[in-house]
């Protein structure tokens, strides 16, 4: 939900090294200005978007190439993918303000269709209004997610689920610790206005896997 108050709707999780790969995302701490990710790395979590959808069994798997343009048809999203890294405070930076309609591709972690998380930030809205993933607690079991890479493929992701965290009880090791196959993460937050340096109470992820792979 959009406050009239808020700055920034997306924010910068802290990194911490573990698990097979340097670049793994076991990330904890806060995100900026708006969003937050819990320091919690298990905890309850309760489902959006009609529950959970398991994943095929059998998947491709992509060669590295960063994304440059993301797509979500379900709920309106077209978007430019920008590569983001860690700001100066050691934490995950996220889009500019004046960029709230881009996404941002952690470039540190897996790129769409690698095995492992791959995870795109975006803000839910600014002052001024809605931003580009104002919606994505509108995503369903089963929709798709559209990644286009350098490589001139296409990614497509299948949404299993869509999950609403208290920032305290983030199951960071499940979000960003998950090497089976290739995954998405779209993160954005939502929950309660609290203000201050928390500013929203919640933590919005969309889970996928990836079922398809195309050229552009």
């Amino acid at each position: 939900m959009r406050h009239p108050a808020a700055r920034s709707s997306a924010g910068r999780p802290r990194r911490s090294v573990a698990g097979p790969l340097a670049v793994v995302l076991v990330l904890v701490g806060v995100f900026a200005t708006g969003a937050g990710l819990g320091q919690s790395a298990g905890g309850p979590w309760r489902w959006l978007g009609g529950g959970s959808k398991e994943p095929s069994r059998e998947f491709p798997v992509l060669a590295p190439s960063r994304p440059t343009k993301l797509a979500v048809p379900s709920i309106g999203v077209r978007a430019p993918v920008h590569r983001v890294g860690l700001a100066d405070d050691g934490s995950i930076a996220v889009p500019e303000l004046e960029r709230h309609h881009e996404v941002g591709w952690y470039e540190d972690g897996p790129s769409p269709g690698q095995f492992g998380p791959a995870i795109i930030v975006g803000h839910a809205d600014t002052r001024t209004g809605p931003s580009v993933f104002h919606d994505l607690v509108k995503l369903r079991a089963g929709d798709r997610i559209e990644v286009t890479r350098q490589d001139r493929s296409v990614a497509v992701f299948e949404v299993n689920s869509v999950e609403h965290f208290d920032k305290d009880k983030l199951p960071a090791e499940r979000v960003y610790g998950d090497f089976r196959r290739p995954w998405l993460r779209l993160i954005t937050c939502g929950g309660r206005w609290v203000g201050g340096g928390t500013g929203y109470s919640d933590n919005i992820v969309a889970f996928a896997s990836l079922v398809e792979s195309r050229k552009s």
